[in-house]
Order: structure tokens, then C-alpha cells, then sequence
């Protein structure tokens, strides 16, 4: 059933319930303080819950308790340091002071793509429900919150039931994210909607009363927050269904800037278009370099290899050829490069070897330092593998992608990247590289020559400025 919160219609009636810890509100935890869960954690220190964050890494823990957020996230860190003063929130690596203090266990563990396949690697879900499970000490909820294939509630189920006292009575439920890198603090304060997979009223009173703060903010603002109340598998696949539609109208888009480049079309005019169509909408409409990040490759890869483990492969066929066109763009920039450099792009590759090629952008988007399957950091990688000298900036990213591609020269700004470059490639929208002015770059440049794998820069005032660009599907 869907649930507006407010409405004009009196809210069904949801049984109050007392935590079992005896406060008046539901303590809640949330075991794993990666990105999703340390976000999580904050802002609902923020609406007045009592929080604590658990996490094996202990330094991990003690950078988050020492007021620093591991991850760039805008906001976050205010929101960090004045709930962590306000005493609601701390952070543990100890299982059974987590175990001890909850009412409400939200899993936020990672579930990477198996290193043996396309599936979900579900070891840190498992390791964290039989770990708490083990020390729960009375009744509880377990909330699963990461993006799992479908059947993983009724696995935790069974976890739960085998490592946890039967006369406890501990109970399941699943309520997964919709948090956007960039916007995440929002994403959980003013959600656009509230899903909770559940079996009993008990369960559905708990998640109420841990969701309560978010409703009375809505409340407070004049907002709706629909609230999705269904089973365990409508809430496992409402995220990967979501990530699927997503990650498709993205690779439609980018199909139709392949078609516009042999065509002569301007895909950013035709997207102008047809997003005016209210059934198709302009959001995700952007074609370029195509989606990244640490959600939308693996999770399109994990519904396949579950769908076809329950023998519905062939209803989810089509999104192995939207990776392949989100994975195409990549190479499509190094074709854009070769040509721009007068470089044949023969059976192995083009031979850059003797240039110069700045990289501005990183992470998988704008506002994030997250680097994890980043199409920028890909594509850089592609062109020093082809020969080039490769220097690359970002504003957030740059120490993760050193980590992650060592080899690679990373520069403090964007002027040292561009200094001497033959080519410049835009490959992330950071706002700092949509306003660059084309004329000052130019000064520094070897060779006014752009590639804007993004669709960001205003072509005109480039050209104007004496650069040869180039862009994704665009003339």
C-alpha cells in the first residue's frame, strides 16, 4: 500500500510501540559507515535520533569520531561535528556495544560485483547479521538498507534465526536506499519517497516510529513523503528496478548520440526535445561519457545474473547491451582523441605516444570523491595505455585515484594540468570546468584541441576562443 505522509486524509492508524530498549524513541545503528551507512548515521543524528555507527575498520571509526567524514559529501562534516557534540551519535568497531544498544539495526555493508561473475558479492551482508545476530541480547530489528538481489530478506531471515536466541523473537525487514552522490544529505533528510519490506505489525510499527523524524520534518516544510509499505521482495527489487531504468535511459541516450555522429544530428538538441515530453522527461537525458560510480554498473550485472538464476534471464536481456553502449563511450573518446592528434586508430589502437593530454575530472560525477568505476579515470587510463602522457585533475577526486591509478600524473590545479597539453579532455562536469574561461586555457595549451566527453562546455564560446572541439554526439 502506498502511504502519503501528510495528506488530507487522516494517516492509517500504526500502532504505537515501545522500543525494546525502553527509550522513547527507537535507537537506531548502522553497521557499516562506508558512504551510505556514515551518511545515514549523521543525518539521523541530525532529526534527534540517538545513533551509533559500527564498522570493523578502526580507523575508520576513530577519524568519524574524531569529527572527519572519510568521504566528500557536501554538508556532511557540519552535520558530523554538531551531532557528535550534541552527544547522539558516536561510532564503535565493538559488535556487542552495537548489539546492546540498538532497537534498530540498518545493514549498510557494501555489495560489490563477485570477483568470479557478474552476481553480488553478499559476504559483508552475511558477516555483519551473524556477527550482531550472535550478540543480541533482546528483541530487535534487522533492517537490510543495501541493494541486494532479490531473496536476500528471507536469507538474513534464516541467518538471523540461526545465530540469534530463539526466545528473543529478533525480526527482519528491508527498506533500501535512493541516496545520490551529491545530494545525499538531502536524500535522507527530505527523501522523495520511504519503501519498507515487512512482515509483521510490529515490524512496520518500528519502521514507522525510526522513519517518525523524517515525516515531522516533512510535516514542518509542507512536504509528502509517500510511504511504500509492501513484501520482502517488492522492497529487494524496488532499488535494482530503479538503477535498471536509470542506467537504461542514460545508455538510450548515449545510442543516440552514436546515431547523431554518423547522421549529422546534435544529440544535445534532440535530448532538448524529446525531454520536453512529459512521459520521457530531460533527468538523465545528458549524453556523454555515461554512468559510473559504485551503484548502477554492478547493480544492472547483479539483476542479471539473478533474474537469470530464477530463470527470467531473457526479461532482463537488454540490459547487457545497455552496458556495452555505456562502456562504448569510453572508447569513443580515444577514437575523438586520435583524430583530434592526426593519429591512425588502427586494429590495436591509436599510437599517442609523444603527447600530451590533460585530463580535467576524475570521479564518476561532479560533487563526490568517489572514483569507483569512474568512466574519467577509465578513459585516462585507456589514453597513457595508448601512449600518452597523461596529466590528470580533479577538485575532490585526486587522492582516491591515485590509489586507484598510480601510474597516471596528477596534477594540484588546472592550469598544471593543461600547461603544454596537445589535447584537453573534459571528463567530468565539475562546475569549475564548465566556467574555465577557453581563452585563458588557450594561453597555456600547446594545442587548443578539446574533447568534451560530457556535453558541458559551451561549444560556441570554445570555438570562438580558436580550440577544436569536439563532443559526444554533436557535429
Amino acid at each position: 500500500m502506498t502511504i502519503p505522509y501528510p495528506n488530507t486524509q487522516p494517516m492509517p492508524v500504526i500502532a504505537a510501540v515501545t522500543p525494546p530498549s525502553g527509550a522513547s524513541r527507537p535507537r537506531v545503528t548502522f553497521l557499516g559507515t562506508g558512504y551510505l551507512g556514515a551518511t545515514y548515521a549523521i543525518c539521523y543524528a541530525e532529526l534527534g535520533y540517538e545513533v551509533l555507527g559500527y564498522d570493523v575498520d578502526p580507523d575508520k571509526i576513530a577519524k568519524l569520531n574524531a569529527g572527519e567524514v572519510p568521504i566528500h559529501e557536501p554538508g556532511l562534516d557540519e552535520l558530523l561535528r554538531r551531532n557528535l557534540a550534541a552527544g547522539r551519535l558516536r561510532f564503535s568497531t565493538d559488535i556487542a556495544e552495537t548489539a546492546d544498544f540498538g532497537d534498530v539495526h540498518f545493514i549498510c555493508v557494501g555489495t560489490p560485483q563477485r570477483a568470479d561473475g557478474m552476481g553480488a558479492d553478499l559476504s559483508y551482508v552475511e558477516a555483519s547479521v551473524t556477527s550482531l545476530a550472535q550478540h543480541l541480547t533482546r528483541k530487535a530489528l534487522i533492517v537490510g538498507k543495501s541493494t541486494v538481489p532479490v531473496g536476500t530478506a528471507d536469507w538474513v531471515e534464516q541467518l538471523v534465526s540461526k545465530h540469534s536466541p530463539a526466545d528473543l523473537g529478533v525480526e527482519v525487514a528491508w527498506s533500501p536506499e535512493f541516496l545520490q552522490e551529491g545530494f545525499a544529505v538531502d536524500d535522507v533528510l527530505r527523501p522523495n519517497r520511504i519503501v519498507v519490506g515487512v512482515k509483521s505489525e510490529w515490524a512496520n510499527s518500528m519502521l514507522y516510529a525510526a522513519h517518525k523524524g523524517v515525516f515531522d520534518l516533512a510535516a514542518t516544510e509542507d512536504r509528502e513523503v509517500p510511504l511504500v509499505v509492501t513484501d520482502f521482495a517488492t522492497a529487494e527489487l524496488v532499488k535494482v528496478a530503479a538503477n535498471a531504468f536509470l542506467a537504461t535511459k542514460i545508455s538510450f541516450i548515449n545510442a543516440m548520440a552514436e546515431v547523431c555522429e554518423v547522421a549529422g544530428g546534435d544529440v544535445t538538441q534532440l535530448a532538448r526535445a524529446i525531454g520536453y515530453d512529459p512521459r520521457i522527461g530531460n533527468r538523465f537525458l545528458q549524453a556523454g561519457l555515461g554512468f559510473g560510480g559504485a551503484c548502477l554498473p554492478k547493480d544492472i550485472r547483479a539483476f542479471q545474473a539473478r533474474a537469470q538464476e530464477l530463470g527470467a534471464g531473457e526479461a532482463l536481456r537488454f540490459l547487457h547491451e545497455v552496458d556495452l553502449i555505456n562502456l562504448r563511450r569510453r572508447t569513443r573518446v580515444l577514437h575523438l582523441a586520435a583524430e583530434l592528434l592526426d593519429r591512425r586508430y588502427g586494429p590495436a589502437g591509436p599510437d599517442l605516444s609523444g603527447t600530451r593530454i590533460a585530463v580535467l575530472g576524475a570521479t564518476f560525477k561532479p560533487n563526490t570523491d568517489d572514483v569507483r568505476d569512474a568512466p574519467a579515470l577509465a578513459v585516462a587510463a585507456l589514453l597513457r595505455k595508448a601512449g600518452a602522457d597523461v596529466h590528470v585533475y580533479d577538485p575532490q577526486g585526486i587522492d582516491n585515484a591515485r590509489r586507484a591509478v598510480p601510474e597516471l600524473t596528477y596534477e594540484p590545479g588546472m592550469a598544471e594540468a593543461v600547461t603544454g597539453a596537445d589535447l584537453v579532455c573534459v571528463l567530468t562536469e565539475w562546475a569549475d570546468f564548465r566556467n574555465a574561461d577557453p581563452t585563458v586555457l588557450g594561453e597555456l595549451v600547446a594545442g587548443r584541441r578539446v574533447v568534451d566527453a560530457r556535453n558541458c562546455l559551451d561549444s560556441a564560446l570554445w570555438t570562438q576562443a580558436g580550440w577544436e572541439y569536439r563532443g559526444l554526439g554533436r557535429p
